[in-house]
């Protein structure tokens, strides 16, 4: 046997024995333990991580509905300001109109009320003008006896109609 064979079997001969002790001390049951509860941490991570993702599945889900009902509620808050606003400015539009109205119709008055008063001023000027006219040619046409004659006349007529 030369130099490389006898090298050659002394390995495989401490290959053996270290096999042999590897087994006496059981370390493929511990090799086999160790990657038992290594596979069984990482199915309960899976599992774990399954339940993480279903759990964040399902809160994505109430968020969105959440956000979908957020958003409804808020076109419907923008839908009643805009028919509030709606029937703000109607309600403004009908109370500027009344204002309208009530001013022309007081406008009106006022200027009804100024024209009876000018034909009244009228009037009465012109029955100024008619009792001084005749005041006049009474006084130029009449003498004084026939002047008190009718002056008591009138007075009498007056006191009758007043009666």
């Amino acid at each position: 046997m030369d130099a490389t064979s006898l090298a050659t079997l002394w390995a495989t001969i401490a290959l053996i024995i270290f096999l042999g002790v590897a087994i006496y001390i059981k370390v493929p049951g511990l090799i086999a333990k160790a990657l038992d509860a290594r596979a069984a941490r990482i199915s309960s991570e899976l599992d774990e991580a399954r339940k993480l993702r279903d759990e964040a599945q399902q809160l994505l889900g109430q968020y969105k509905k959440k956000r979908k009902e957020a958003e409804q509620e808020a076109a419907d808050i923008v839908a009643a300001a805009k028919r509030e606003a709606e029937m703000l400015a109607t309600e403004a539009h009908k109370k500027t109109e009344d204002y309208v109205i009530r001013r022309t119709a007081l406008a009106e008055q006022k200027i009804g009320q100024a024209e009876r008063d000018a034909v009244a001023e009228v009037r009465a000027s012109a029955v100024d003008i008619a009792v001084e006219a005749a005041r006049a040619l009474l006084a130029a046409k009449v003498d004084v006896k026939a002047g008190a004659d009718l002056f008591k006349a009138s007075l009498a007529d007056v006191k009758a109609k007043l009666n």
